[in-house]
């Protein structure tokens, strides 16, 4: 080993066997890499792709960096956003030499994991400097707002523990900054509520708008604590992430406050600018050259605003609820469907947007990797190419690291969360694979087939896994069941169901890893579930003969193969979802939420003219019923939030749950591959392909 190759990434004298390993897993990297755009060189360059050390792998610059100086003088380090590649530059092609012969797969410690780099020659790296990228209208970020001491007096006038429902007014450690506001003219007036939100590491809220008829115009954000990225999106489509420091005041005015949503991304890490972090710029589809991972601290906010108490006047009607913007029309009763443009449709609705919708709290309970599973993939020879299509959020990509592991997914919010483990995952449709034909070693297609809506979308998503497979390749597919008892033996699935009537399931556990939905007894409510129809228990289970989709009761046998499953999110709202206020528009208490994966809420109010304890109904926005927070949903979504006082928010997943044998005759039907085996695995049926 070089004696220039420090500790940062590990090199080891490798066997005659770990050579070949690492040559078919070079070769695998070099596939990967075409599939991204990527054309790799065959002679040294003074360049280098270096893959799994992206920011998408979870990869800081300076951990990259440190390792890639080791070995020679860098000029240039570009690191696309989101991507898990980098591309590195040396000063001379011998450097680049040198980084490729003793950097090539050797593991990099970062933070949170570690990742194994492998690195190839490009001719040259072509990227795109970020653009200066202005701030919404009305938007003013000041930076140093508060001094450290007047942060550490805020943060001690919340007291987290108080269970005291009395508290009126304003803390008088306050007053100061409010005064410094009004002097220096972000505000012509003197707030009466506050909100005080304390974010972990990994909470977030989504984005919205605060109720037009809840508060006036200007509203003051102070970030005390850890920087965080803020993102704000115009319904035009355009994005502007800004870094909000520790000690900031953001003030919201006009068309930023009335127009723009505001949200923060659940993560663990935000992307920014290494060298000047306070910065504003349009993230998505940008190559940035100095971008690097921040770790996220707890961060509370203080937001101000002034109680309304007059009807809104902006001018922006589109989006205000005073001036009668048009609420969204109730869905209708959702029918199978008869077309492959229904069947998209339908699995766009009752699929693709409640997973992005419910990510974060999916995740939280797709941790632990069924065993069954697990001795598939344990046992395959190292340096082999796995594809995980519909990975989820990526709990089997780490099974067997001695395997080339890549995922995709349909929702972006998932493939985002793989991205944060430091898994390889893309976006992409289970019926279209960009990857090579004849590339995969093994394939797994894990709970995915029974969301395709048609007999014919679900045989092509097993035609798509084995276009994938090299020849003698291997694919494994699990598939909800419809008999949820199988020998005599009831699922978990079935089993939890006696935990569901005593009423002593936790929110917070509320998922069976065997099984696949939630603890949560099924409450009915809403415009949906007053148009679905019972189902008739004496019917052909394979079809429901009005084209009526029925909504299925949890931890109980299903009725009918086509059924809509619920999904109850923790805690009775979107996680990581604040309270902004709207609630409190006629509070003059102090109220705090439970710590849990959601972010923790104060409330104070100083109007004199408030009743004590009152809690009005929440005010309708332009799309969908107002939470309790005063925020308004993004308009693109239809889907609703709701306080912590109301039934948690319910979305629907579209399933075709499979009689027994009926995986395997679909997959009799595909030309060029065998069924290797089948079984039942607590409530799901379980095919092992092999591919002549």
């Amino acid at each position: 080993m070089d004696s220039s190759v420090g500790d940062n990434a590990k090199a080891v004298r490798k066997s005659k066997v770990e050579k070949k390993i690492l040559r078919k897993q070079l070769k695998a990297s070099h596939t990967l890499l075409k599939h991204e755009g990527i054309s790799t060189a065959a002679l040294p360059t003074k360049s280098l792709v270096v893959a799994n050390g992206g920011l998408g792998n979870g990869v800081s610059r300076e951990e990259l960096s440190g390792a890639l100086k080791e070995v020679g003088e860098v000029e240039a380090l570009v690191m696309p956003p989101y991507k898990p590649h980098a591309f590195v530059t040396y000063r001379s092609e011998e450097s680049a030499q040198k980084a490729y012969i003793n950097l090539n797969g050797q593991t990099l410690q970062c933070e949170e994991n570690s990742v194994t780099l492998y690195l190839c020659y490009v001719d040259s790296v072509a990227h795109e400097e970020e653009a200066s990228v202005p701030l919404p209208d009305g938007l003013v970020l000041v930076e140093d707002f508060v001094s450290p001491e007047e942060e550490a007096l805020l943060l001690a006038a919340v007291d987290w523990s108080s269970t005291n429902d009395g508290v009126t007014g304003l803390p008088k450690e306050c007053v100061p900054v409010l005064d410094r506001c009004k002097k220096n003219g972000y505000i012509s007036f003197m707030p009466d509520q506050l909100t005080v939100n304390q974010y972990e590491s990994g909470q977030g809220i989504p984005p919205h708008v605060d109720t037009h008829s809840a508060f006036e115009d200007t509203i003051l954000s102070l970030s005390l604590g850890a920087k965080i990225v803020m993102e704000f999106r115009h319904p035009d489509g355009r994005v502007v992430a800004v870094v909000l420091p520790g000690r900031s005041l953001l003030v919201m005015k006009g068309e930023s406050r009335y127009l723009w949503t505001h949200g923060i991304t659940p993560r663990k890490f935000d992307m920014m600018p290494a060298c000047n972090p306070r910065f504003s710029a349009q993230m998505p589809d940008r190559t940035h050259s100095d971008l690097t991972l921040c770790k996220r601290g707890t961060r509370t906010s203080f937001t101000f605003r002034k109680i309304r108490h007059e009807p809104c006047h902006c001018a922006f009607p589109s989006a205000c609820d005073s001036q009668g913007a048009p609420s969204a029309p109730s869905p209708p009763p959702p029918t199978l469907p008869c077309c492959h443009a229904d069947a998209a449709c339908l699995e766009e609705e009752y699929v693709h947007r409640v997973y992005d919708a419910i990510a974060s709290h999916f995740s939280s309970t797709r941790h632990s990797p069924w065993p069954r599973v697990c001795h598939f993939l344990s046992s395959f020879p190292p340096g082999i190419v796995l594809a995980d299509v519909g990975c989820g959020n990526g709990k089997y990509l780490g099974v067997n690291p001695e395997m080339i592991a890549v995922g995709c997914d349909r929702s972006s919010a998932l493939v985002q969360i793989c991205a944060e483990r430091g898994f390889h995952a893309f976006v992409s449709d289970a019926l279209s694979v960009p990857l090579r034909t004849a590339s995969c070693d093994a394939c797994i297609s894990i709970a995915v087939i029974h969301h395709f809506s048609t007999q014919e979308r679900r045989l092509a998503a097993v035609k798509e896994l084995v276009r994938l497979l090299k020849p003698g390749g291997r694919a494994l597919i699990y598939v909800w069941a419809f008999e949820q008892e199988h020998n005599k033996q009831k699922s978990k699935y079935l089993k939890d169901q006696n935990k569901e009537h005593h009423g002593k399931h936790s929110p917070s556990k509320n998922i069976s890893e065997d099984g696949q939905e939630p603890h949560e007894r099924i409450h009915t409510s809403g415009d949906l579930e007053d148009n679905l129809r019972p189902v008739d228990t004496n019917r052909d289970v394979s079809k429901v003969t009005d084209g009526k989709l029925s909504v299925h009761t949890n931890r109980t046998a299903f009725n009918t193969q086509d059924v809509l499953v619920p999904w109850h999110l923790k805690g009775g709202k979107k996680q990581g979802e604040e309270q902004t206020g709207n609630g409190s528009k006629k509070e003059n208490i102090k109220e705090k939420s439970k710590k849990s994966s959601s972010n923790s809420c104060s409330v104070f109010t100083t109007d004199p003219n408030l009743s004590s304890g009152s809690r009005p109904d929440a005010t309708h926005n332009a799309t969908s019923k107002s939470s309790a927070s005063g925020s308004t949903p993004n308009p693109a979504s239809t889907l609703k939030s709701e306080s912590e006082s109301s039934p948690a928010p319910v979305f629907h997943r579209y399933y075709h749950v499979f009689q027994q044998g009926e995986l395997e005759q679909l997959c009799g039907q595909v030309a060029g591959v065998k069924v290797q085996s089948s079984y039942h695995d607590q409530g799901n049926w379980c095919v092992i392909l092999e591919k002549d």
